[in-house]
């Protein structure tokens, strides 16, 4: 695990540039991110070409995590295995740790890299390794990496208290560089799709681990960590193809997707099709749509102009057709938004008018309860999501037609998310399907309803 004592010490630069070296020399080396990031596993899967998962030790537990990382390791035949942490090390919801990144490597027995941020410190940054190693939950610190170092008596200043108090090797000595620097929006990076120079920051990030660590050291740290007992997997035979086509909206617009989400509508036997918002020429023969999260606030011009596209959504939502929407995609099914002092029209399936904030309206862990039988959740069901958005739902009488009271999180009202029409059902949540495991089924069934033409509507 690459981690950190706090955010925005440079895990992020130190894990691409460590897949991207590890892979330039044919290692094959996956990897994963603790909680519910989307945009960072983009940045990986960029940077080693390999598969990047979530492990989320509040919506998943610890007997699911081990379990999903355990599969995807076997799965990939992975030589390497790397896991970003989140927030700090020892940052989590439970008061005992058991859901931080620290939490998580001590579950999983991952020795960790801890990345100090070494700009205006001396030899009392020991103090953050040694709080670290004394931490509960304890972990295994096998190697620090000094980070934005400004000069040579500083980093060996740094390296000495370390290794002398604290017993663990610095296995980098990163200077500051502006090459390397990763752009941020909001509390994250921006997606690679926005990125024009994202590969030339992983090359560089990669190029700077070779000149400046002990790459070596780092390798063997892999391999220190304890053998895994494989647990008895049963896997069912994959269903044949149903027939049923889900469109799923995938583009610059439109790109916060759980792999796991991805490849369980497969096994369910529906056929993808992945459809453009932002560039498109309407919609493709499909029986269900997956419109994801993202930043369409970026695209507004463009997802407003295809009008093509939004009025062939309408029509089919009018004809039963399902739509499954997470946040970005609740945002495009609405009436409008404002942005920057401009307003957008969107689709207009439900009766909102979105508006932006400065500061986000609702920003992490979500537990919901379905208050009504509907074919997406049963009455009474209990959901763990996510959210973030900044953005807020004006002028919307929403209060007949929210599917979910929310308990933890802020959804659509504050008190209510998961807005349904006809066949249509939009959130604030994002869902991960290890959580929700019926989800798939349901989807892939109701597109078989609709091809079939036996759709029953909800008002």
């Amino acid at each position: 695990m690459v981690s950190a004592p706090m955010k925005s010490s440079g895990k992020t630069t130190v894990s691409l540039g460590l897949l991207r070296y590890f892979s330039s020399q044919g290692r094959h080396i996956i990897s994963f991110k603790k909680g519910p990031d989307y945009i960072d596993p983009m940045w990986h899967r960029l940077a080693s070409g390999a598969s990047s998962a979530n492990l989320d030790p509040y919506l998943m537990g610890e007997k699911l995590c081990r379990k999903l990382f355990i599969e995807r390791c076997i799965r990939e035949n992975a030589a390497l295995s790397l896991v970003e942490g989140n927030h700090g090390l020892h940052d989590g919801m439970a008061f005992d740790g058991s859901d931080s990144s620290a939490g998580l490597a001590s579950q999983l027995d991952l020795p960790v890299l801890l990345v100090l941020d070494g700009r205006n410190a001396n030899r009392g940054i020991a103090s953050q390794v040694l709080g670290a190693q004394a931490m509960p939950p304890g972990v295994r610190i096998g190697g620090v990496i000094l980070n934005k170092v400004k000069k040579v008596r500083q980093a060996e200043k740094q390296r000495r208290a370390i290794e002398e108090y604290c017993g663990v090797p610095v296995l980098g000595i990163l200077p500051e560089d502006t090459a390397v620097a990763l752009p941020e929006r909001h509390l994250g990076l921006t997606t690679v799709h926005e990125q024009q120079d994202a590969l030339s920051i992983i090359d560089n990030a990669a190029r700077s681990i070779e000149a400046h660590c002990d790459v070596g050291a780092i390798e063997r740290l892999f391999e220190s960590a304890s053998q895994m007992e494989i647990p008895h997997m049963e896997y069912s035979a994959a269903r044949p193809p149903s027939g049923v086509r889900i469109g799923v909206f995938r583009d610059a617009a439109f790109c916060f997707y759980y792999p796991e989400n991805i490849e369980a509508l497969r096994e369910c036997g529906a056929e993808l099709v992945f459809i453009d918002a932002v560039g498109g020429d309407g919609l493709p023969d499909v029986h269900g749509v997956y419109l994801g999260g993202g930043f369409p606030e970026s695209f507004f011009g463009e997802l407003s102009a295809n009008t093509a596209l939004m009025r062939a959504l309408q029509q089919r939502v009018e004809e039963g057709m399902p739509v499954y929407a997470e946040c970005g995609g609740l945002i495009y099914l609405s009436r409008s938004a404002e942005y920057n002092g401009r307003r957008y029209p969107l689709v207009g399936i439900f009766p909102l008018d979105i508006s932006f904030h400065e500061r986000p309206v609702g920003h992490g862990y979500m537990e919901l309860r379905s208050t009504l039988s509907t074919p997406w959740f049963s009455k009474g069901e209990h959901v763990r999501a996510h959210e973030f958005h900044y953005a807020s739902a004006e002028a919307a009488d929403t209060g007949m037609s929210c599917l979910f009271e929310v308990q933890r999180g802020h959804g659509i009202t504050g008190v209510r998310d998961g807005m349904v029409y006809r066949n249509v059902f939009a959130s604030f949540a994002h869902l991960h399907v290890s959580v929700t495991p019926g989800w798939a089924e349901r989807f892939v069934g109701l597109g078989a309803a609709y091809r079939a033409g036996e759709t029953v509507l909800a008002e």
